[in-house]
């Protein structure tokens, strides 16, 4: 018996790169490996990588934090109090949530962990968890790393990707404990509306469901109404939302993010903080604190986006038998390539032929074959990002379509 036959399911499957090709982005050391070959990157979502996104005001505060005596210590798992305080004025701003930053705030070492950690508490063996998708992945990893069964439900381009409620409606069963969200979407970045938030709102009451909602990518919505499902009527006490500064703020390498719940999913987790989580850096805690009392900076992201998602919207319906929709939220873009070829294929040409990296879509889940995720987001200079896309157009031409 091998080593990996004693491993539980989700890990002896799992692949990270040392014994084959693996094609996500954020295993292995494939993308150190391009760096060294002059690839460009659109495949990674790290705001203006690998360019500078980090206000001086804030790198100031970062460093002065780090001068000072006790940024080499702990602070509580459950997060610095200042910056909970801080945060509950901004839930009650941006996202109609009126919640006790000593109850209901819980600061996470980035968003990544704190998926994990709000799913942890209610997954266990042959549980199912209906996500609909395309999806983030690691949606479908961590259910799969705790024993449940992840249950896709596939979006349509023709309806916006918006939910499926009936879809989903059909989908539960005596098994089903769960919803999990991106919101908005990654990769398709659709913001789910008011109308299909509120058909599954009803149903989530309706079957007692927990929903747990990613809003990582919640912070430029470009006139989409952005809701945040836990404000809505009688959702509070059964979602957790995951919050980051890792995308609206361009701050990923800081790894701060945070978990928003009812006091009596809270209660629970304060309880097994340490034992999960531990403790999100001192110093970069106080680094955000800084970012959160002035966000201004975060126009100019925001108006970079709003330019990139326009070109690309452009750019790539100008390829024969490709398209998108135009870009709803954040900075990535979805692209349909199932009219000339197989996405992973295509990928692969991309990155000869074109010199640029992007997701291939069959790595988020059901309705992903045959697209593309590209980030938008790299680099600072709009136009390196622009002479990207047009290098992936003249590419996608000349592809030798089925």
């Amino acid at each position: 018996m091998s080593v990996r036959d004693k491993m539980t399911a989700a890990f002896a499957s799992a692949e990270g790169g040392l014994f084959t090709q693996v094609e996500k982005a954020d295993v292995g050391s494939k993308y150190i490996e391009l760096q060294k070959q002059g690839i460009t990157f659109m495949g990674w979502a790290d705001p203006f990588m690998p360019d500078r996104s980090m206000p001086e005001f804030v790198a100031d505060a970062y460093i002065e934090a780090l001068r000072n005596s006790g940024a080499e210590h702990y602070t509580a798992p459950i997060g610095n109090r200042d910056l909970k305080v801080m945060l509950a004025e901004k839930l009650k701003k941006h996202n109609s949530l009126d919640v006790d930053p000593d109850r209901n705030i819980l600061i996470t070492p980035g968003s990544d962990s704190g998926l994990f950690f709000a799913i942890i508490p209610f997954i266990g063996k042959d549980d199912e968890v209906i996500i609909p998708c395309p999806s983030y992945p690691n949606n479908f990893l961590v259910v799969e790393m705790l024993g449940g069964v992840p249950v896709p439900v596939e979006l349509k381009e023709e309806n916006g990707y918006q939910l499926d409620v009936p879809a989903i409606r059909e989908k539960v069963t005596d098994r089903t404990k769960m919803v999990l969200l991106t919101h908005p979407n990654n990769p398709t970045t659709a913001v789910y509306n008011r109308h299909s938030l509120e058909e599954l709102r009803e149903l989530v009451i309706e079957k007692d469901l927990i929903l747990v909602v990613d809003q990582a990518f919640e912070d430029f919505t470009f006139g989409n109404e952005m809701i945040t499902p836990a404000s809505m009527e009688g959702m509070f006490e059964r979602t957790v939302t995951v919050f980051s500064f890792s995308k609206g703020m361009g701050l990923s390498g800081l790894r701060v993010g945070y978990i928003v719940a009812d006091d009596v999913i809270m209660d629970s987790m304060f309880a097994n903080a340490v034992a999960v989580i531990g403790a999100t850096s001192t110093a970069a805690q106080h680094a955000v604190m800084a970012a959160l009392k002035d966000p201004s900076f975060m126009k100019d992201f925001e108006k970079a986006y709003e330019y990139r998602r326009h070109k690309a919207y452009e750019i790539l319906n100008s390829i024969p038998g490709v398209s998108c929709l135009l870009p709803q939220s954040g900075f990535l873009c979805w692209l349909d390539v199932s009219g000339i070829g197989d996405s992973t294929e295509i990928a692969a040409y991309l990155l000869r032929n074109a010199g640029v990296s992007v997701n291939d879509g069959k790595n988020y889940g059901k309705g992903g074959e045959g697209h593309l995720r590209i980030v938008l987001g790299v680099y600072a200079d709009d136009d390196r990002v622009v002479a990207a896309l047009e290098r992936i157009a003249e590419a996608l031409k000349r592809y030798p379509a089925k």
